[in-house]
């Protein structure tokens, strides 16, 4: 298996001194996260990412800071340039990554406020690039548990400590995007008992896996999609909602990443950091 080593070798390198290695994507709301940032710029094979990187500390951690979607939103969903963004993280040395974003409720259980500590995905996007690994080596990375369990239980430990309306697991449904979806599709995505629905969480958080990260989603319920059913005071979802409910909620998902990120050992005990192992055969 020289050959593979040589591979992740080369896959892996770092361009830039100072490695961090916690990386916070997220909205341009964050920057106020981090003490002392300091902005760097990353290239990639893939092109730029969203936009340049903010160093910073928290709770006396390092931490690289990008916001998903640009910083005046100028990435819609469908075109952030994902793979850019993932690449340029492990450039710097990123080994966890916390993706906080918003999303819509699918179950009346799941109120507009609380947070959803994902465990899985579903994934209808169709038009994004979603690995890295094109050839000449044939990659198989599994995605049966895609979100990391040892960040995933402190970041509950965390919520919970600041009493947040933290929901330990959840099933998050990614759509294409731009538009919402329609009644049909809701009723269809809430009948197979998915929780939450968003257009961002795929390709970012097997892309982090292909390169051996740890991922963490904290999603924000900001909205009920089409409405529930069975209240017609509850209004289909409207991108103006959405930003309002975010602001409105947002210092929640700040507090919990703040109280979150000094807790996380530099040693990992997940399994993250050896999913490439057995994902090749090797000829």
């Amino acid at each position: 298996m020289e050959g593979l080593q040589k591979l992740k070798d080369k896959i892996f390198e770092s361009d830039i001194v100072g490695a961090v290695e916690i990386g916070v994507i997220g909205g341009s709301g964050f920057y106020s996260l981090l003490d002392g940032a300091e902005d760097v710029s990353v290239e990639t094979p893939y092109g730029k990412p969203s936009a340049k990187i903010t160093m910073g500390k928290i709770g006396g951690k390092s931490v690289a800071f990008l916001p998903r979607h640009g910083v005046k939103h100028e990435y819609p969903p469908h075109v952030i340039p994902y793979m850019a963004n993932i690449w340029a993280l492990k450039t710097l040395g990123v080994k966890r990554i916390i993706g906080a974003c918003a999303v819509g409720s699918l179950q009346p259980a799941v109120q507009i406020g609380d947070i959803v500590v994902s465990d899985q995905f579903v994934n209808f996007t169709k038009n994004r690039r979603d690995t890295f690994y094109d050839g000449p080596l044939t990659t198989h990375v599994s995605p049966a548990d895609p979100y990391c369990q040892e960040t995933r239980d402190l970041a509950i430990l965390a919520g919970r400590e600041l009493s947040l309306r933290i929901h330990d697991q959840g099933t998050v449904v990614v759509i294409e995007g731009p538009r919402f979806s329609t009644r049909a599709e809701s009723k269809f995505f809430s009948d197979a008992g998915w929780d939450i629905i968003n257009m961002t969480q795929y390709p970012e958080v097997i892309l982090a896996r292909e390169l051996e990260m740890c991922y963490l989603n904290l999603s924000l319920i900001t909205d009920y999609d089409v409405g529930l059913q069975g209240n017609s005071q509850t209004k289909p979802v409207s991108h103006a909602d959405v930003m309002k409910a975010f602001s409105e909620n947002n210092d929640r998902l700040k507090h919990m990443i703040k109280n979150l990120v000094p807790r996380i050992p530099s040693v990992r005990t997940c399994d993250c950091e050896h999913a490439l192992d057995g994902a090749r055969l090797e000829v």
